[in-house]
């Protein structure tokens, strides 16, 4: 079976990645990332809130998906909200844990206030392999953030004022070295690819949807399609997802 696709790609080579950083003006960090056809804009704004009960030591993430009209005509109405609320909620699930961000670090006063990282995905084109450059976009997105350094003082009658710092250089930056990043191996006939195209996702009898961090660890795996995989293609896409050569 030849290695070559109807684009000229090789069956695991992604297309060329464009990332800019820094787009939308009114956030704390922002990308813009296109995939060829596929094309995405990320916001995050830092704002306090209430931290949860169950960890009222740390902060947290709230994602949302909006998909532009001009996207695609399956994500109109009634499909394109219950694909924004399957990706927001695969994303929320990704950064629950310690281990892909300190969350620790967005915290202000234990159980009463945090930094609540509001991140906003919008689909303005899809041309193939969403959710892959969408987890790059939110990774770029989060590499520019500057949240605001914060002061907690004592006042005269024993409780906590917060002061934020107006030093336009008085901010902190996030490590996202263990973010990690999705990739989706798609199966037709008796291949697989990556960076699937709108048209090689119509051809595809199964997919599996990884998150891999940095060290190539597994956060994550999701088969997707009705069609099973056999132990031996399993395995190949497994092996082929958190190859570094693989990942734009």
């Amino acid at each position: 079976m030849e290695d070559v696709r109807t684009d000229g790609r090789s069956c695991e080579e992604y297309r060329q990645v464009e990332v800019e950083c820094g787009v939308v003006s009114n956030t704390s960090g922002s990308s813009r990332l296109r995939l060829l056809n596929t094309e995405v804009i990320v916001g995050v704004k830092a704002e306090m809130g209430n931290p949860s009960p169950s960890h009222p030591n740390e902060g947290r993430l709230e994602f949302m998906v909006d998909f532009s009209a001009n996207a695609s005509p399956e994500f109109e109405g009634r499909g394109g909200d219950d694909l924004s609320v399957e990706m927001s909620t695969r994303f929320a699930e990704v950064f629950r844990t310690q281990s892909v961000l300190d969350l620790v670090s967005l915290g202000i006063i234990d159980g009463q206030c945090c930094w609540i990282l509001y991140v906003d995905i919008v689909v303005l084109e899809c041309g193939g392999n969403l959710l892959d450059a969408m987890s790059l976009a939110v990774k770029a997105a989060l590499a520019n953030t500057r949240i605001p350094k914060v002061t907690v003082l004592k006042d005269s009658e024993g409780g906590e004022d917060i002061e934020v710092s107006d030093d336009p250089d008085g901010y902190n930056t996030l490590n996202i070295d263990m973010v990690p990043l999705f990739v989706t191996l798609s199966k037709i006939g008796q291949r697989h690819v990556v960076d699937a195209t709108l048209e090689e996702e119509c051809c595809c009898s199964a997919s599996l949807v990884t998150s891999v961090d940095s060290s190539g660890k597994f956060t994550g795996v999701v088969k997707k399609g009705t069609s099973s995989l056999s132990n031996e293609s399993l395995h190949e896409m497994l092996q082929a997802s958190f190859q570094d050569n693989y990942l734009p």
